[in-house]
């Protein structure tokens, strides 16, 4: 890999992780373009994901401080009101069942899932989960512990390339009735644990001081987090005045395209 191809896959995963439109996914795609190998990119992929997680907690750490003061506060036994009681909960059970589920599937997410054809078929069924989470939600609701269950389960989607956790998140949302402004901030706490988990964990598993000295992971990630950034800054606001319909149909062009190129 290259200094160039690395700046480039930092720029797919900044540009798409916060998007309804899957960063693995891309990243397999970007791969493909570019002749570099796909199975055991994981732990490269993991690190460019984390420097884009840091960006959403830059970005949302006031969000992320109240949550964390509830959980201490309700633990504690101290008063803490209705509301930010249950969102902060809510986060805890909705980071579950892809806690579970990412360490069940770890293997096939390394090998069989880094495939560029199930890439396809996945953009093409979260495009058709959006489309019905956007016209039949209701989007009368506030957030409960059992909505965030069901946000939660639907986040676990995002294990398999070409989901989108921010698209399954969102839709869960709008299937749980909640509104969209409100889904998609939702969303994008509800990915920090998770995110913050899976990238940790790679850490671990990798000579990370080592790394910091590795030009090309360097500066894909500097390139991942600045990129993140500005994605989640013009994103939300531009969710406050549209829908996902640009997203669907970008997904659905692009699964077209893949399925004809290779």
């Amino acid at each position: 890999m290259t200094p160039f191809e690395a700046i480039i896959l930092g720029i797919v995963q900044g540009a798409t992780e916060f998007l309804p439109i899957s960063s693995s996914g891309h990243l397999i795609i970007a791969r493909s373009f570019l002749h570099l190998p796909l199975e055991h990119t994981l732990t490269f992929d993991a690190i460019l994901q984390f420097a884009t997680v840091i960006a959403l907690v830059i970005y949302f750490w006031k969000d992320i401080w109240n949550v964390f003061v509830s959980i201490l506060r309700s633990l504690s036994g101290f008063y803490v009101s209705k509301n930010e009681k249950i969102l902060s909960w809510s986060i805890v059970i909705g980071t579950i069942p892809a806690v579970i589920l990412g360490l069940l599937l770890e293997s096939y997410m390394e090998t069989i899932f880094r495939d560029i054809f199930l890439v396809s078929i996945t953009l093409i069924a979260g495009s058709i989960l959006m489309y019905v989470a956007q016209y039949f939600g209701k989007q009368d609701k506030e957030i409960s512990l059992g909505r965030g269950l069901i946000i939660g389960l639907f986040q676990s989607l995002a294990l398999v390339p070409g989901i989108s956790r921010s698209g399954s998140t969102i839709s869960g949302g709008l299937f749980s009735g909640l509104p969209r402004n409100e889904a998609v901030r939702y969303s994008f706490v509800l990915s920090i644990p998770i995110l913050l988990g899976s990238g940790a964990k790679k850490l671990l598993e990798v000579d990370f001081v080592g790394s910091l000295f590795d030009l090309n992971l360097l500066l894909g990630s500097i390139t991942a987090f600045l990129v993140g950034f500005l994605v989640i800054h013009y994103f939300i606001k531009y969710m406050k005045h549209h829908n996902l319909n640009i997203f669907i149909i970008y997904r659905i062009v692009l699964a077209i395209l893949i399925l004809l190129v290779f």
